[in-house]
């Protein structure tokens, strides 16, 4: 039963991301303007122009455009930026690593701080720490990225202190990882941005575990407080929260480009914005599909992680 559900989520996703490229290609194919000249400049000559239609296929069907796009998507081709003359796939490389790292970092420290931080107000239900991860996870939830951004910058960077830079600047051929002062700021704003919706959602499931009548009947069979709380109530509490993971981590793959644009961070958001202001429609479209196949990939974990988390299922694919 477990194995089929995960085929099944499976399917669906590789039938979400065939949807998101059909929309991704032909909303790129209504954006305003004449790429070529956008590209090229209004000074441009009819036959540059011409010459720049037919170097990128403009002059094709739409459909036919499509396919050859979807195949070089299969095949790892990513098309070659009109802007720069590289391949996409290699202008991108060090981008999507980087973006990658500073989103696994983030996720590496609030998942299981979220979580904690749950099960910690949980436990202290109606008292001063509940009452204070409470308001605290409030008031972060509220904020845009962009105002914790900033008031970051200002208290450690300019403003109060001076101990972290307040933009990435790393030397032409050096990975951004290689001076992790730089990496403190961007990852502490997608940390305090996601951790809150993850600590609020686990405090709330976990409640509802905890009065729940199984849990009960755990203790009065004389159960260990501590293995109450691993072995009963939190495998139930983990499936629900999952899906909420699921959300803030796909949220960082679109969120992460306004923290990269405030830290002039080397990443996908960047280059998407670079990409947007020069006209590159095949750099829009790689790191767009980039950013939706990584949405769905979480999504999918997410997915199985609950199915493998719920004890009814995994007691019904034992039977």
């Amino acid at each position: 039963m477990i194995a089929r559900l995960i085929v099944r989520r499976l399917a669906i996703s590789l039938v979400i991301l065939f949807a998101v490229s059909l929309l991704i290609f032909f909303v790129t194919l209504l954006l305003p303007g004449d790429p070529a000249r956008a590209i090229l400049g209004q000074q441009a000559t009819p036959e540059r122009i011409a010459a720049l239609n037919e170097q990128m296929h403009l002059n094709d069907p739409p459909w036919e455009r499509y396919l050859a796009w979807l195949g070089g998507l299969l095949t790892g081709d990513l098309g070659s930026s009109v802007a720069s003359g590289q391949p996409v796939s290699e202008l991108l490389r060090d981008r999507v690593g980087a973006s990658v790292f500073l989103m696994v970092a983030a996720a590496l420290i609030s998942v299981p701080a979220g979580i904690a931080l749950g099960i910690w107000s949980a436990l202290r239900r109606g008292r001063a720490t509940d009452s204070v991860i409470t308001g605290v996870s409030l008031v972060l939830a509220a904020l845009p990225e962009f105002v914790i951004g900033i008031a970051l910058v200002a208290f450690f960077s300019t403003t109060v202190l001076t101990i972290l830079p307040a933009v990435t600047m790393s030397p032409p051929g050096r990975q951004v990882w290689d001076f992790p002062s730089q990496l403190i700021l961007p990852t502490a704003v997608l940390v305090l941005v996601v951790t809150p919706y993850i600590a609020r959602m686990m405090r709330a499931t976990m409640l509802e575990v905890l009065d729940s009548g199984y849990v009960e009947m755990a203790r009065l069979k004389g159960v260990p407080e501590r293995r109450v709380i691993l072995r009963h109530a939190l495998p139930h509490a983990l499936g629900p929260v999952a899906q909420v993971v699921a959300i803030q981590l796909a949220w960082m793959a679109g969120g992460v480009v306004v923290v990269e644009f405030l830290f002039r961070f080397p990443g996908l958001g960047q280059a998407l914005i670079d990409a947007v202001n020069y006209r590159d429609v095949q750099v829009v479209q790689a790191v767009t599909m980039i950013v939706a196949v990584i949405y769905v990939v979480v999504n999918l974990l997410a997915d199985i992680v609950g199915i493998l988390a719920n004890p009814k299922l995994r007691t019904a694919g034992e039977k």
